[in-house]
């Protein structure tokens, strides 16, 4: 499985995760699914719908659990995790999930992915 993660700001649209997306994929295998924190679901879930990709929800709990590459004091702050994006693949993507790449950053400054590859059945 090959998940993209994703954290973004409230004023983010799909444009701004479409553009993390393809700054986060270049280079690594097509993703299997999209991951996001429970209560930011709606935006990525119109993403995943547009994708034809499960999207997968992670919880607030679970995202304070991941160690990650990368630490954002402005995540740290608002969600206790470095990155949410790197937080929510790796979650999503399962026990023993790694990292492809660290959060890659949208051009406008409001999204953020990361990509995991978990090895579950």
């Amino acid at each position: 499985m090959i998940v993209a993660g994703f954290g973004f700001r409230q004023a983010a649209d799909e444009v701004s995760l479409r553009a993390a997306l393809a700054r986060a994929q270049r280079g690594q295998p097509p993703v299997t699914a999209l991951a996001a924190p429970k209560d930011k679901a709606l935006l990525v879930g119109g993403l995943a719908r547009a994708l034809k990709l499960p999207l997968i929800t992670v919880s607030a709990e679970a995202l304070q659990r991941v160690d990650t590459a990368t630490r954002s004091a402005a995540s740290v702050r608002a969600r206790g995790t470095g990155s949410v994006a790197e937080a929510s693949a790796l979650v999503a993507a399962g026990t023993g999930a790694r990292l492809l790449t660290s959060r890659h950053i949208s051009p406008d400054r409001m999204a953020t992915c990361a990509i995991a590859q978990g090895f579950a059945a």
